[in-house]
């Protein structure tokens, strides 16, 4: 199988009696992510981020517990089983419990796309017939999806060319902050009429189908072209990726005093070098192209 079909989740898609198996694909490229890392300028040692407690170091990861604070200072241990047991139907089955127009959720709302595939030969034609309904009703279907231990508001639509199924998980409300108290500091007051026909003439005259193919990650370009710059002059730096087992972590100076008293000369600061303007990053390309579509 692809790396780009691998299975994120598999579980059922229930609908009242219907029960199809289906399993999640991430619609993003894990790829078109650039990623960047701290390193230690004197000791070349990548910056690592432990979980540590106070007073003991490092802790282990068996020993590390989940907990709620009821109060400053107090705090309710939960393990991993009672937490296990909280995650019942949604955690291997999307239960869609009611259906909307597929332009009638907010975009605000929208989180993070997968592609939803039938999950065998046996569930193909039970997900064609659903497929086939939701893209000729304009509907989208809404549950609830349990992912990484959180329960999830998604949403169940067919994409533009009805070829397959996509989900899309929602922000719950309570997630999200209150528009009208954000929007209290600007003015209602009434607007000049010839203004308002200016500025609706200037969207008119930029009307088009959206594209998303049109638009580049320019920030992502300018990063490429400068890391490649600096690979033509050989300024590639050797760094230690991992340390010794139980190697302790140094801080800053304590690197430093090291690396001078092995005769080592610390490199003097340096200052970022120049970089190209980068236009406005773009957001992360998702397939929920038909909502924005039937919005306009």
């Amino acid at each position: 199988m692809p790396e780009s079909s691998r299975s994120f989740w598999k579980g059922h898609l229930r609908l009242a009696l219907v029960s199809i198996p289906v399993r999640l694909v991430a619609a993003e490229r894990a790829e078109s992510e650039i990623r960047l890392h701290q390193i230690d300028r004197v000791s070349k040692q990548r910056i690592r981020y432990l979980k540590v407690a106070p007073g003991k170091g490092e802790v282990k990861k068996e020993d590390i517990v989940s907990a709620y604070e009821v109060e400053p200072g107090n705090y309710v241990f939960l393990e991993e089983e009672e937490l296990d047991a909280l995650r019942l139907a949604s955690r291997h089955t999307i239960e869609l419990s009611q259906f909307v127009a597929s332009d009638e959720i907010n975009p605000i709302y929208f989180d993070r796309p997968y592609f939803v595939l039938p999950d065998g030969e046996a569930a193909e034609e039970g997900y064609r017939v659903l497929r086939d309904a939701l893209y000729a009703k304009r509907r989208t279907g809404v549950g609830q999806l349990t992912l990484r231990g959180r329960e999830n508001l998604v949403a169940l639509f067919a994409d533009d060319e009805g070829q397959g199924l996509i989900l899309q998980t929602l922000r719950y409300e309570a997630e999200l902050k209150d528009e009208a108290e954000i929007f209290a500091g600007i003015g209602r007051e009434k607007t000049r009429a010839d203004m308002v026909r200016m500025a609706e003439e200037l969207i008119d005259s930029r009307m088009a189908a959206f594209d998303p193919g049109k638009f580049k990650n320019h920030y992502a370009a300018a990063l490429r072209e400068l890391v490649d710059a600096k690979l033509s002059k050989g300024l590639s730096v050797p760094v230690e990726e991992e340390q010794a087992p139980g190697a302790k972590v140094l801080d800053f100076m304590e690197a430093l005093k090291r690396s001078v008293g092995a005769g080592a000369k610390p490199e003097p600061p340096r200052s970022a070098p120049p970089t190209k303007k980068a236009g406005a990053r773009t957001p992360a390309k998702a397939p929920r192209k038909s909502a924005a579509k039937r919005r306009a």
